[in-house]
């Protein structure tokens, strides 16, 4: 095993009209082996649905039990409703299946190919031509390096533009010379995909002609960070509970008022606040020396669970966190962004002035949030461990 890891990301946009789009993605893991699948139902809406969802999580759950790709498809095929208007059953996919971190297995079957970035350039990459019960099918191994790019799609992506900005829709070619840039910014593989698939919904004029998702691989080195929220229940851990926190490897957050006066006492130095408002509904930071970010505790941290709740959709709120400098949009950028281990440490102790019955706040709010918090961040592919004092 090495230290490095994949951030998996993905979006979608449906076909106009439709409620229900007719691509799926789905992500298994079990132990070191991580199984990314895209599918792309026949039809869109309702159908088209149907068909994706079943064929990704088909093989995402064969293949991670250790089934072969040819069980796999011959299972799709057995299974697979049969539209009553077509006569047929079909769904096309594109599976990367993730071994240890160290490789990449590619299994490509009539969507477009995967768009493989390396050093900020495209990559060709060696396909093995098979053909499983008629299918023609496209198998690729690649050994993973720090910063690989892999980018998979619907054909929604390539048709984008048809008959007004392309004759031809948006070729591969175009696709690529728009990832090249983009991909060298360092952007999380949530953020590229969103970015693509909004530039898709552009050149479909805001009215898309067939559903277009994709799903961005990105290979990165872990990145543990640590946040402390709240002071103990008994004040005679608090030594204890700040020893663990800073003995800890990454960058250090600290959320809350009475926190934050906490490790000004154990680190010895002054807590310097700051008066500016960067925005209205969100209380200032502050400064404490020997620590990387000081922030006002459940205002703040609940902001942050709404951002994550709303990455983990649309993302349409990205722009709005990354460019402020509040404390919600700084632990966003440093939880979702950078971070891939993030260690919680959770005090217990009850806040007075939370006791108010005329404040919308109380003790299970502040649980509350950890606990979605912490689960928005496994579905980003956080490893999150919570130690409560």
């Amino acid at each position: 095993m090495n230290d490095l890891c994949a951030d998996i990301g993905y979006k979608s946009i449906n076909h106009v009209g439709e409620q229900l789009c007719g691509d799926h993605v789905d992500i298994a893991q079990d132990g070191d082996s991580t199984v990314i699948v895209l599918a792309d139902g026949l039809g869109s809406g309702v159908k088209g649905s149907i068909l994706s969802t079943l064929t990704s999580k088909i093989i995402s759950t064969m293949m991670t039990a250790g089934l072969p790709i040819e069980e796999c498809v011959s299972t799709i095929a057995a299974t697979l409703p049969v539209c009553s208007e077509r006569g047929v059953a079909y769904s096309t996919f594109t599976i990367i299946h993730l071994i240890g971190n160290e490789t990449a297995e590619l299994i490509q079957y009539d969507n477009p190919l995967v768009v493989f970035i390396r050093g900020g350039q495209n990559t060709d990459y060696p396909r093995v031509e098979m053909n499983i019960g008629g299918k023609r099918i496209f198998k690729s191994v690649i050994k993973l390096q720090e910063d690989d790019l892999f980018v998979a799609m619907s054909d929604g992506c390539p048709h984008a533009g048809i008959g007004t900005a392309y004759n031809f829709g948006w070729q591969r070619e175009d696709i690529i010379a728009f990832l090249e840039p983009v991909s060298l910014a360092g952007y999380t593989a949530k953020t590229l995909s969103t970015i693509l698939i909004d530039e898709c919904n552009k050149l479909y004029g805001g009215e898309p002609g067939d559903d277009a998702t994709a799903c961005v691989v990105r290979i990165r080195r872990r990145v543990p960070m640590n946040l402390l929220f709240g002071p103990p229940a008994n004040r005679d851990d608090c030594t204890r509970m700040m020893s663990l926190f800073f003995s800890k490897e990454g960058k250090h957050i600290v959320c809350g008022g009475t926190t934050a006066s906490l490790v000004a006492q154990y680190l010895n130095k002054p807590l310097c606040p700051t008066l500016a408002f960067e925005s209205p509904d969100v209380p200032p930071i502050a400064k404490i020396e020997g620590v990387d970010l000081v922030t006002e505790g459940v205002i703040t941290v609940n902001k942050v669970v709404s951002y994550a709740k709303n990455y983990l959709e649309g993302n349409e709120e990205y722009e709005t966190w990354s460019m402020k400098r509040d404390g919600a949009s700084l632990i966003c950028r440093l939880l979702f962004e950078e971070a891939t281990d993030i260690n919680f440490f959770v005090g217990r102790a009850v806040n007075p002035a939370h006791q108010n019955p005329d404040l919308p706040i109380n003790f299970n709010i502040k649980m509350n949030l950890v606990n979605a918090l912490s689960a928005s961040l496994e579905q980003m592919g956080k490893r999150v461990k919570i130690s409560y004092f």
